[in-house]
């Protein structure tokens, strides 16, 4: 495969400016795509060139795949890199570069299309030899189908949207009484959030942890992973605080996790960065929940443990290059991540406006990802991540410490933010001893 010159970036926010470090520094060009609503973004400073490609609403812009093609095209890019959300797991998109020459930096449409569908993906892991959770085979097509399978599976039981994520179309049943109501509810709501009302079924694990392998593949039959992250402090099924390693891990589970995530990699013939998504038992059990055919948006925790740039990786091997050799790969130390958002701390409602101090941390192992700055208007169109604050420590108790010390320092005015929300984590004794679970943040007064 021929060397890349120019990537498009087609996302927005801090992945962008993150992405534009990584190309810049391996001598590549990058342009940026922006919405009206992302017209005075710092990073349209930073890239070699900037096209504006529509009006602030996403459908409009950045979901708008005929004028990403065309900036690509006028602009004489030979690639594509998707970031995470949006179009980053798009099979239409994915196709539609192809066709026109561009690379898309990121699997192919074939293996996409294995693992969008949560029910089928399932299916391809069992013969993978990876741990599932115990479920319905296939998607659910109707109610009494439906009650049938869920008493074959034993309760309680999730009804889960077969598209889509985010929690959204998702529902715990607990009995057989419930589930007319809550069944049809979730499909509900899985057709207004992605146009697919299709449903399939899986026991309900209680009180378990969120645990995801980083792997990259390459064209060449290789795979390797980059450990393993913790993202079970969660609201609304969206992740808030993520850590590597997971030191609920024994040794030997670590190894057979990881070892299962490659070995799926590999079955799959994968290209490019991916993560695979499971559930953990208090018994070092664990079983597939997903696989997200793109960049993950806590991947900095990964890399401050490995030392490896995954978004270079990922441009090497739509190069065409082979991932490096699995015992090349060293870990060392703690890191965590906090997501900052534009949000009430308390509330977690909305709170975009103008940003009147910026101040970020700094010191040794201590890495902020960010887009805003002083006067940054943080535009109310997309989602309310504004950064994330990523620190590094020799420990688990080590790297805490360190993040305290950081969001301490984190000085924003003139919108609310989460940092006193990821202060008070920070501090909490259950966070401290992890003693938590995904619903930890349901029942969590602050």
């Amino acid at each position: 495969m021929a060397e890349i010159k120019k990537i498009l970036i087609a996302n927005r926010g801090e992945i962008v400016q993150r992405a534009i470090r990584t190309i810049r520094e391996m001598g590549k060009k990058s342009v940026v795509i922006y919405s009206a609503g992302d017209k005075n973004a710092s990073y349209l400073k930073h890239a070699d060139e900037a096209v504006c490609i529509g009006p602030a609403r996403s459908k409009e812009s950045y979901l708008n795949i005929p004028a990403i093609i065309t900036a690509a095209e006028m602009t004489g890019c030979d690639a594509i890199f998707p970031g995470y959300g949006f179009l980053s797991e798009n099979q239409d998109f994915v196709e539609i570069c192809r066709l026109h020459g561009i690379k898309f930096i990121g699997p192919s449409v074939e293996v996409m299309e294995k693992m969008a569908d949560k029910s089928k993906a399932k299916d391809e892991m069992v013969r993978a030899g990876v741990p599932v959770v115990p479920g319905s085979k296939g998607a659910i097509h109707s109610l009494e189908e439906g009650k049938k399978v869920a008493k074959e599976i034993g309760y309680p039981i999730m009804a889960k949207a077969a598209a889509g994520g985010g929690g959204r179309g998702m529902r715990l049943i607990n009995e057989e009484s419930e589930f007319d109501q809550l069944f049809m509810a979730a499909s509900s709501e899985a057709l207004a959030a992605f146009g697919d009302g299709t449903m399939y079924l899986e026991r309900f694990i209680n009180n378990p942890r969120h645990i995801e392998v980083q792997v990259v593949g390459d064209s060449h039959g290789n795979a390797i992973h980059i450990g393993e992250r913790d993202c079970s402090l969660q609201r609304r099924h969206q992740k808030v605080i993520e850590e590597s390693p997971a030191i609920l891990l024994n040794d030997e589970t670590r190894r057979k996790l990881h070892e299962v995530a490659v070995k799926a990699t590999k079955y799959l013939e994968y290209e490019g960065a991916g993560t695979f998504e499971f559930l953990a038992d208090d018994k070092q059990n664990f079983y597939f929940m997903e696989m997200n055919t793109r960049l993950q948006v806590e991947h900095p925790v990964s890399e401050m443990v490995s030392g490896i740039d995954i978004v270079e990786l990922m441009i090497r091997v739509a190069e065409g290059e082979k991932v490096p050799p699995q015992e090349e790969i060293k870990f060392r130390g703690h890191a965590i991540e906090c997501r900052i958002t534009a949000e009430d701390p308390i509330s977690f409602l909305p709170s975009p406006g103008k940003v009147k101090q910026w101040m970020v941390p700094g010191g040794r192992n201590v890495r902020v990802d960010s887009h805003v700055y002083t006067n940054y208007d943080v535009p109310p169109y997309y989602d309310s991540m504004i950064g994330k604050l990523i620190v590094w420590g020799r420990d688990r108790d080590k790297a805490i410490n360190i993040m305290k010390r950081a969001l301490n320092e984190f000085e924003v005015e003139g919108i609310k933010t989460t940092i006193p929300f990821h202060m008070k984590m920070m501090q909490n004794e259950d966070f401290k001893n992890n003693n938590y679970d995904t619903k930890y943040l349901e029942n969590y007064k602050g």
